[in-house]
Formats: C-alpha cells, sequence, structure tokens
C-alpha cells in the first residue's frame, strides 16, 4: 500500500525541463502535480509563437503592472480607468479587501461609486495588523476629499468584522455616513464567490454600520 502511494505521489520525468516546468505551475493554488504535467504538454503542442505570447505576458504583468495611487486596485497606469472616470460618483467609496472583489462588484452593475482597496484584512493569527494595509491612506482619503458615504464591503468573516470594526472606530468622527452589504446572503462568506444578482442586491439594500450592529 505504502509503494502504491509513493508512485503516485512521485513521477518520474523524461525531461528536467519538463520537470521543472511542471513544478513551477505546481506551485499556483489548487494545481497539483498531475493538473500542471497537462498544463505544461498543452502548452508543449502549442505553436512557438503562443507559448511565447503566453510567457511574455506573465512576465509584463510581474514587471509592468501598477497599484492605482488614489485606490490601490491593480492598473495599468498610476491612476486606475474607475479614479478617472468622469462617470463614476467619486464621493461615494466602497471599501474591500482585494481587486477580485472590485471585480465581483464591478460585474453586478449596480455599484457607480469609487473604490479603496485595502490589500487584506486584519488577521492577528496570520500577523497582519492595520499597518500591514492600506487604511491611513483610506483615512486621508476622508479627511482631505469630499465623501458622502463609505460603505464597508468586507466578507463575513472573524478577520471582515474585525477590520469593519476598527475602520468604523478610525472613520466614525468624520460625520460622514458609514454602511455595510447587507449580510445573510449565501456566498460561504467571500464576496467572490457571491452571484452577481446576491452582490448587486446586497449593494443596493446596505444598512447603516450601527444598525447592523444590533
Amino acid at each position: 500500500m505504502l509503494e502504491q502511494f509513493i508512485y503516485f505521489c512521485k513521477m518520474n520525468f523524461s525531461s528536467k525541463l519538463l520537470e521543472d516546468a511542471v513544478n513551477e505551475f505546481s506551485k499556483l493554488p489548487g494545481v497539483g502535480q498531475k493538473t500542471a504535467l497537462r498544463l505544461v504538454l498543452h502548452l508543449l503542442g502549442r505553436e512557438k509563437e503562443e507559448v511565447t505570447h503566453f510567457g511574455n505576458s506573465i512576465i509584463r504583468l510581474r514587471q509592468e503592472i501598477k497599484h492605482c495611487t488614489v485606490c490601490h486596485n491593480i492598473s495599468d497606469l498610476d491612476v486606475c480607468e474607475i479614479c478617472r472616470s468622469n462617470k463614476r460618483e467619486k464621493e461615494v467609496i466602497c471599501v474591500v479587501e482585494d481587486t477580485r472583489d472590485v471585480m465581483a462588484i464591478e460585474n453586478t452593475s449596480q455599484y457607480f461609486g469609487a473604490y479603496h482597496v485595502l490589500g487584506g484584512l486584519i488577521s492577528p493569527m496570520d500577523g497582519i495588523g492595520p499597518s500591514d494595509l492600506f487604511i491611513d491612506s483610506l483615512v486621508q482619503r476622508v479627511a482631505t476629499t469630499e465623501v458622502k458615504e463609505i460603505i464597508l464591503a468586507l466578507s463575513a468573516t472573524m478577520e471582515g468584522d474585525t477590520t469593519i470594526f476598527y475602520l468604523y472606530k478610525k472613520l466614525k468622527d468624520f460625520q460622514v455616513p458609514i454602511t455595510t452589504i447587507a449580510r445573510g446572503i449565501a456566498f460561504g462568506g467571500e464576496l467572490e464567490y457571491a452571484d452577481e444578482i446576491t452582490l448587486g442586491r446586497s449593494i443596493v439594500t446596505r444598512v447603516p454600520y450601527e444598525t447592523a450592529m444590533k
């Protein structure tokens, strides 16, 4: 039985280049060695130009990607398209954990304000504190620009609730309405897993944070 386990866990490669490529792909989240091997063999079956374009797109992504100087969202430019758009309600700021949440909310077509990407959530167990997130820049935005509403659109998890409470304490003295997305929606606590209709409805029916605490 142990020999069978070792057989399935260890792959014998006919090429060191193939082995190295499989090992790199298997470092990706949710990709095991068998899946990695299938992906690598798929690339080997494509035209060289296609594979070169694929590789260059990854290299350019890592070398040239920027973070918006206003909201910290991933961007091609110093200021992202959302922050530059004249069609957005800049006075409404939706605070999210990361870029995946921005994409999820944008896909609902129910929100037309601005964003602020924290870059994570407060998590003492993981050694992540307020100083590790883009919280100071959020406070600075609220202090120096006209803001009519702050929406705290964070996951319904212990880390999300901790971060929301911390942000509320930091922002409540600015006398700006602070709201949260409607709770009780079934998407496992993570915004990125919410279906578009449910997430869109939760944004439209957002409630004041003080009400949500009761």
